[in-house]
């Protein structure tokens, strides 16, 4: 049987040739036409599939549990209460300041356990002039009843937030080191570090009430050496002036020396 193709069936066909030539590339499977495989869709899944299971693993890892965190756990020492001896009433409150936060038992305690000023030193006192070596130690004892006070408070304070805080320390140490589902998610552990970052600065304002006192220590201590610095220049510039005032050589044993000083 002769095929005869006319002039428009020959178009057709070199129409559809040109269109399998110029198409994405795909092809058939198993000889059936409406099943074909398109390797750029391939590539797509596979880069998808890809991402997904990086994905997948970010999201496993951020949920392993260590089940050996005991190796990091350390003990918190609590701070035991001061004893401080009263045999006859001489450090009466200072026990109470030590141990609790109470500034009216730290200032009774101070001002019973050290020398009082008489009304006799009042009164001379009042007569000197400011500058000089006995008000210059007045004004370091003054000092000293004022810092040593808040000092014994900040000790008292510390102590007592030490014992106060010792339940809520516990407790997050307690959830840092479990390895239990009920605190190991990554949004529990996140609220974990917050907490704990927390009760570092509460741990470290505590600590900074105690670096006050010791710098308010510090200062009446370097107060009082610098006062017997300057009395030793003053009194040897005195003994100086005083012995070329008053010649003490054998020609002049007759005369008195009332003012000298050692």
């Amino acid at each position: 049987m002769k095929l005869n193709l006319t002039n428009r069936h020959k178009w057709l066909l070199g129409a559809g040739a040109a269109v399998l030539l110029t198409a994405t590339p795909a092809f058939a499977l198993f000889g059936v036409g409406d099943i074909v495989f398109d390797p750029t869709s391939y590539a797509s899944l596979v880069s998808q599939l890809t991402t997904l299971e990086s994905q997948y693993n970010t999201i496993k890892n951020n949920i392993t549990h260590f089940n050996a965190k005991q190796e990091w756990q350390t003990v918190l020492h609590s701070l035991e209460n001061v004893n401080v001896a009263n045999m006859f009433g001489e450090t009466a409150g200072i026990k109470i300041a030590l141990n609790t936060n109470n500034p009216s038992a730290s200032l009774t305690g101070w001002q019973t356990a050290t020398v009082p000023m008489n009304s006799n030193a009042s009164t001379y006192l009042a007569g000197q002039s400011l500058g000089t070596s006995r008000m210059s130690q007045l004004a370091m004892i003054e000092t000293s009843d004022g810092v040593s006070p808040d000092c014994l408070t900040a000790m008292g304070q510390y102590r007592s937030g030490r014992t106060t805080n010792s339940t809520a320390n516990s407790s997050l140490m307690s959830n840092q080191f479990d390895n239990t589902d009920s605190t190991n998610s990554e949004v529990q552990q996140l609220n974990l570090l917050n907490a704990a970052e927390g009760q570092k600065m509460a741990e470290m304002q505590s600590q900074g009430s105690l670096q006050v006192c010791l710098a308010g220590q510090m200062t009446v201590a370097n107060m009082e050496r610098r006062n017997a610095a300057v009395e030793d220049i003053n009194t040897a510039a005195f003994v100086q002036q005083q012995r070329s005032t008053n010649d003490v050589s054998a020609a002049n044993e007759s005369s008195t020396w009332q003012t000298y000083l050692p």
